[in-house]
């Protein structure tokens, strides 16, 4: 296995029947790096996550989790990671101190009440309440804190802003950088594209099953149409002035002229250069306007 890789899935397939929930996945995923996992519901993200801790068998292909089998190895993979599940169940009777102190036992991560303490901390969460009485948010945020528990080198985390409100996803998103900065590597699913933008080096995009791209997010971005809308002093140029690779025009009232750009807009500054220009805006798209443009290219 590759000591390098954080980890390593060649071929994975998972299949229900003639549901193939996984089809062929192949993918790498650098020590340090934070990757997000991302695709509609029913994609296989998290899918891949339960495949990567071995808490169900694929059906073809394999994979390791820090040079470590999946399968021959999943108890040495499980005992360096920390795991967030989509669907987190948690004891109800226990305070969020007792079950932190609990799975520490059952983990054997040495007792650290400092670390407990910074991360309740942070994450705005009073441990001495029972699991019970959580709303949503705070037993989302108890699992993010059991999760990062003795600080382990890689977090496999299902959704890990998911009811939460915007102040607290910045301050997991801040905890997640921290824990990248320490040199853990994060791995997590989301629907959330504006955590994906902030704190993510490289994504993975699935759809149905299948991997459709893998790219740093700058790259992803960079190659998906922008708006960019131009106001001219006098006439605008003709259509013809604009007849440029990745440039078409789409809406013309003079004086503004409006195009849609693949990729950088360089060529189109270089057309308008010439001509008195009194404004110009560019619209750069969002990561679900790149996620839809992705998903219709795959089921065309």
């Amino acid at each position: 296995m590759n000591e390098m890789n954080a980890i390593l899935i060649e071929g994975m397939a998972k299949s229900y029947g003639r549901q193939e929930a996984l089809r062929g996945l192949t993918l790498t995923v650098e020590r340090g790096e934070i990757f997000g996992f991302l695709g509609p519901n029913g994609a296989g993200t998290s899918t891949t996550i339960r495949l990567l801790l071995d808490l169900i068998r694929p059906s073809a292909g394999h994979a390791s989790v820090l040079g470590h089998d999946c399968r021959r190895e999943s108890h040495l993979v499980r005992a360096r990671t920390g795991y967030l599940a989509g669907d987190l169940r948690l004891y109800p009777g226990l305070t969020g101190r007792q079950t932190a102190e609990f799975v520490a036992a059952v983990r054997g991560i040495p007792a650290d009440d400092a670390h407990l303490g910074s991360l309740a901390r942070t994450l705005d969460l009073d441990l001495d309440r029972r699991v019970s009485t959580y709303s949503k948010g705070n037993r989302q945020k108890l699992g993010l804190l059991l999760a990062l528990l003795g600080r382990p080198p890689l977090l496999l985390l299902d959704e890990p802003t998911s009811g939460l409100d915007p102040i607290m996803q910045h301050a997991v998103w801040q905890l997640l950088t921290a824990e990248a900065t320490r040199g853990a590597t994060v791995f997590f699913s989301s629907h959330v594209m504006s955590e994906v933008e902030q704190i993510c080096q490289r994504v993975a995009i699935l759809r149905a099953g299948r991997l459709v791209a893998v790219e740093p997010v700058a790259q992803l971005k960079g190659r998906a149409l922008r708006h960019v809308e131009v106001s001219f002093a006098g006439e605008p140029p003709p259509p013809a002035a604009f007849a440029l690779p990745g440039v078409r025009e789409i809406r013309r009232a003079p004086p503004t002229l409006e195009f849609e750009v693949t990729g950088e807009i360089d060529a189109l500054l270089k057309a308008i250069a010439p001509h008195h220009v009194l404004d110009l805006r560019t619209e750069q798209p969002t990561l679900d306007e790149v996620l839809l443009g992705y998903y219709r290219e795959s089921a065309a």
